[in-house]
């Protein structure tokens, strides 16, 4: 047990610290803006992952006193068992607390977590706290992919001339399908030392025999069909993403610009032709511009089932392959965000080792991937933590494979991901499958 609760704190270390280094290019002023409803102000990051462990304090360490109850309604969430919250689109409304102070607090918070872990070991629920601050550790791992995703959206304009800067990888044209098998398939993980419990129990699901993407549908293959006026063709939506199509004047995908009558990308490197990224999967596409691109091609997105079994790899790969995400991952990247960095998605073709068994290229990594089904827990479902992923099975769909922003630790075939139809400021995009 003494030897847990040593590795505990070391790993508690290292995670919140690199929640700092990821932060630690910003302005002042950039760590309270909030510029849409679905995105959060960076000091409310640093603030909230910090309250998830003072509410582990307040349970479980009878001599800690709760540092603000003002910064209680701020940082909390959505847990409405620990009391009203400030509305998520309102985080960015409030002055205060202000940055200094919520660093304050974060800093309080580890002197206290780290000494209420060093004399863990002789806790009469040792097990249980090691087992929930582990769950702090990976929500927070979850949270330095958002401030990626944030951080982008919020300064996604500093830039305002193209600029020149080539990504060092050479990817090649991928284009097909593999071919699956269908059958009995094992879906969800049972063999990790750690798994969200939404990715929990492994059960047995049924496939037919399926066709899916090689790989991810590229920029040239989107602009193509916004040439084609997939934008302005309701057959090829459903009728909510049209709705919000025609509501919110979509054209193109996220951070796509038209600029004298050319179509660039903005990016943390600056602004690109399109043209320039040919090869690159296109990003920042929604649930509806993902489906109404695969029915215009004729083919549709994978279920998360299938998803899975077509990114399954051999035993060999996984033991001796260089994946993507090993010089992108957040748990390795300390360089600055705006400056001389490595946070860019790959060309497709770029890691020709790193193909799941059935050759497909780039399922995880690199970006998330829609898939059609409904996020919903699986059958025998059992939640670690109440209002945790439990709360969110409606409404939502599956995104699997992770992206270049995803924690390396988090980096698995199982990992279940999910959001709204029409978000896309997170680092998204799609293959397409059809049914044999």
């Amino acid at each position: 047990m003494l030897k847990n609760t040593q590795a505990i704190q070391t790993g508690y270390k290292s995670v919140r610290s690199q929640t700092m280094r990821i932060v630690a290019p910003l302005e002042i002023e950039d760590y309270v803006i909030q510029t849409a409803p679905f995105m959060s102000p960076p000091r409310w990051h640093i603030g909230h992952t910090s309250w998830f462990f003072e509410m582990l304090l307040k349970e479980y360490s009878p001599k800690y006193k709760i540092y603000s109850e003002d910064f209680l309604f701020y940082f909390n969430s959505y847990y409405d068992k620990f009391g009203v919250r400030i509305e998520r689109a309102k985080r960015g409304t409030k002055s205060r607390p202000t940055v200094s102070e919520t660093v304050k607090y974060r800093d309080f918070i580890d002197e206290a977590m780290l000494e209420f872990l060093s004399n863990l070991a002789n806790h009469p629920k040792c097990n249980e706290i090691l087992e929930l601050v582990q769950l702090g550790l990976e929500h927070e791992m979850q949270h330095q992919e958002l401030l990626v995703y944030d951080i982008k959206h919020l300064l996604c304009d500093i830039y305002k001339t193209p600029i020149n800067k080539e990504n060092s990888l050479e990817g090649k044209k991928v284009i097909g399908m593999a071919q699956v098998e269908g059958g009995l398939f094992w879906l969800g993980d049972k063999e990790s030392k750690f798994a969200f419990d939404n990715e929990r129990p492994s059960h047995q699901v049924y496939l037919q025999d399926f066709a899916i993407d090689l790989a991810m549908v590229n920029n040239t293959e989107f602009l193509e069909f916004i040439l084609a006026g997939g934008y302005q063709d309701p057959s090829l939506w459903y009728a909510e993403g049209w709705n919000l199509l025609n509501q919110e004047k979509w054209q193109a995908p996220l951070y796509w610009e038209f600029i004298e009558n050319e179509w660039y990308i903005r990016d943390y490197h600056g602004l690109h032709k399109v043209l320039d990224k040919a090869n690159y999967p296109v990003s920042h596409v929604n649930f509806h511009e993902a489906s109404a691109f695969a029915k215009w091609r004729g083919k549709r997105l994978p279920t998360e089932a299938e998803w899975e079994k077509a990114a399954c790899f051999s035993q060999e790969l996984k033991e001796n392959t260089l994946f993507p995400w090993g010089n992108n991952s957040p748990d390795i990247l300390t360089a600055n965000l705006f400056e001389n960095n490595l946070w860019d998605v790959s060309p497709i073709g770029a890691f020709p080792l790193g193909i799941s068994s059935y050759g497909c290229h780039q399922m995880i990594g690199d970006l998330w991937e829609w898939t059609t089904s409904d996020y919903a827990p699986y059958p025998g479902f059992k939640p670690y933590f109440n209002e945790y992923t439990d709360k969110w099975f409606i409404s939502q769909k599956v995104l699997r494979g992770g992206s270049y922003a995803t924690a390396q630790s988090h980096i698995r075939t199982t990992y279940r991901n999910y959001f709204y139809p029409q978000e896309r400021w997170m680092l998204v995009g799609f293959r397409c499958a059809k049914t044999l």
